[in-house]
């Protein structure tokens, strides 16, 4: 298995078997938890004009999203997975759209599969990745930290690794630690900057044991996260 780690969301990654895109703090994490409120897909827009285009074809949907961590005027939804938490999502279909992740996720569409992450699902993303490529030597992984700079998401993404290697020599307590301490962390820890939930951050740094991953499915009108369920 060639394992290669890509950080930041301008690039488009070589072509691989699997594609891992990481958001930590927060959209892949707003995802997981929206799929666990029962959420039925989440179509991605590469803008925020794209996103009210779409709304506008399908007044059903709700949109979430984020620049540079602030809501966005106009979206249904905010950011925020401890808010997101709350919501009752229950077969909704959500347009979601972010600085990072998704911006990252379009680049990665070249893969035979392409998963999605936080650090609450990567565990379990991670062994489904495994299960599925560690017969094949020559199977072409690559692991995308979404951030730019975020200590969060390259941590997630050398945990991930770790697993996908069997070395085991990244614990869940030290990405965590990292997830909690990183630059992009302060913001939701500062009380003159309230657009932050630091609920947020337990929500990032808790692994989540839900028995599915997260995938996208390139075939429809639009790039879908799709719930896929353990096998």
């Amino acid at each position: 298995m060639n394992i290669r780690i890509y950080q930041g969301n301008e690039m488009t990654p070589e072509d691989g078997d699997a594609n891992i895109v990481i958001d930590v703090i927060r959209a892949f994490t707003v995802a997981h938890h929206a799929f666990l409120g029962g959420v039925k897909e989440i179509w991605l827009a590469d803008s925020i004009e794209t996103a009210f285009r779409i709304k506008n074809k399908y007044p059903h949907v709700l949109l979430t999203g984020e620049r540079n961590g602030l809501p966005i005027p106009g979206f249904d939804l905010g950011h925020s997975p401890a808010a997101i938490a709350k919501q009752p999502l229950a077969g909704k279909t959500l347009v979601q759209t972010s600085t990072n992740g998704v911006k990252a996720a379009f680049r990665a569409l070249c893969a035979k599969e392409v998963y999605v992450t936080g650090f609450s699902n990567a565990k379990m993303t991670a062994k489904w990745v495994l299960r599925k490529w560690k017969g094949k030597d020559n199977a072409r992984i690559n692991i995308i930290a979404s951030h730019p700079t975020g200590e969060d998401d390259l941590a997630c993404a050398l945990y991930m690794e770790s697993i996908l290697t069997g070395s085991g020599t990244i614990k869940p307590e030290s990405v965590i630690k990292e997830i909690v301490n990183a630059s992009v962390a302060k913001k939701f820890l500062d009380p003159g900057q309230p657009a932050f939930n630091p609920a947020d951050l337990e929500f990032c740094s808790n692994e989540t044991d839900c028995g599915f991953v997260m995938k996208i499915d390139p075939t429809g009108e639009f790039p879908t996260i799709v719930r896929v369920e353990d096998e």
